[in-house]
């Protein structure tokens, strides 16, 4: 089953569609997504920083969508443990990309790790390893 196209649907959860996730690009266990920079999601109004709760949902949202492409189906899964470091913050009115790699699988677990940056993947704002249960029940699909 080519998942692919369903990937889309990730960027339609209620917090995604508020915060305007776009995906990116797609790889064999990876995905990027893209967190564009708006006001309304500024959490410092002094130097325009994004909030650093919107940079976890991009990571948390790109995460499930790296297992999605990995696992090549659509079986849901939950976050289960989610450690992000903030490295440093964006700079502002800049657009943050996420890259999320699932780099495991098991029967009932996987493994993600990611980076949101701006420009240069090696230069992160955050990084973040996090571990899913995989269910056996269908990502709801509408």
């Amino acid at each position: 089953m080519d998942i692919t196209p369903y990937l889309e649907k990730v960027c339609q959860t209620p917090h995604a569609i508020k915060l305007n996730l776009k995906l990116v690009s797609v790889g064999e266990q990876a995905v990027t997504l893209t967190l564009p920079y708006s006001k309304e999601i500024v959490g410092d109004s002094i130097n325009n920083y994004i909030h650093g709760g919107a940079v976890s949902t991009a990571i948390d949202t790109a995460c499930g969508a790296a297992i999605l492409q990995a696992q090549s189906n659509l079986r849901a899964m939950a976050t289960l443990d989610l450690r992000i470091d903030h490295v440093r913050p964006a700079d502002s009115g800049v657009d943050i990309n996420v890259y999320a790699d699932c780099y495991h699988l098991t029967h009932t677990i996987a493994f993600v790790r990611a980076s949101a940056y701006t420009d240069d993947v090696k230069a992160p704002i955050a990084t973040a390893v996090g571990t899913f249960m995989r269910s056996n029940k269908q990502f709801p699909i509408t």
